[in-house]
């Protein structure tokens, strides 16, 4: 089984737009969004309405969970209180109306296998989970929810990293960023995973992840940001990939 995990969009339609051309060639069987879909840029609806029209099961990230606390009256306006100006009310509800994780249950070999979705950590939904992230604190968080794999988002930085748990292995998955990629590289960025009969929790490539870019028009993303109200230190963010 091939499925895509993508994350971060952060109101970057032509990104979204990129990805969704980019995952055509791919032939994957699932797709699953890890959440923030708004801030930083001037299309939140449009980025909601593409997630939505296409039925794409995603989670709550922390921009999104923001727009639970009513519109504030700002001398100057942030991102999240122009996000919170910009989104229209059914889109909204939609957005503070989703899980904050999800779980995808396998069986290979008379074995479970088990896919965690979660944006930040099961800690909190803005944890930053970094590659060098506590072992044993990973375990825990992955052990309490019997999970064989974590896969996250939020720090915009994609990883794959393999811990050993006794006799099994756990595997825990950043896929970084389609709309605000942060490692110095601008283009998109999301994971393919693929699960075959060999995907036990004893194999150590019982997976494989495959990180995948494509260039996108991040000039008009980044004019975009600079022609509204947004600071326009997120646009050489874009630019810089920082």
């Amino acid at each position: 089984m091939k499925i895509v995990f993508f994350s971060d969009i952060h109101a970057n339609l032509p990104a979204l737009e990129s990805f969704f051309k980019d995952i055509e060639a791919e032939g994957v069987d699932a797709l699953y969004c890890l959440g923030d879909l708004v801030g930083y840029n001037i299309w939140p609806n449009e980025v909601v309405d593409a997630i939505r029209k296409r039925h794409i099961p995603t989670i709550m990230g922390n921009h999104d969970e923001a727009l639970l606390k009513p519109a504030l009256t700002e001398a100057k306006p942030s991102n999240k209180g122009l996000t919170r100006t910009l989104i229209r009310e059914d889109n909204r509800n939609y957005l503070i109306s989703l899980p904050r994780h999800l779980k995808l249950c396998f069986e290979t070999q008379n074995q479970p296998f088990n896919l965690l979705m979660t944006h930040g950590s099961m800690k909190a939904i803005n944890d930053y989970m970094v590659e060098d992230y506590p072992e044993q604190e990973v375990l825990h968080m992955m052990n309490s929810h019997t999970a064989n794999v974590m896969l996250c988002g939020h720090t915009h930085k994609p990883f794959h990293r393999v811990i050993q748990d006794g006799e099994n292995f756990k595997h825990v998955v950043n896929i970084g960023s389609v709309g605000k990629p942060k490692d110095g590289d601008p283009r998109i960025c999301y994971a393919i995973l693929e699960l075959n009969q060999n995907t036990t929790p004893s194999n150590p490539d019982a997976i494989t992840v495959t990180f995948k870019r494509a260039n996108y028009d991040v000039e008009k993303a980044a004019k975009a940001i600079e022609h509204s109200d947004f600071d326009s230190a997120f646009a050489d963010a874009l630019r810089l990939a920082k």
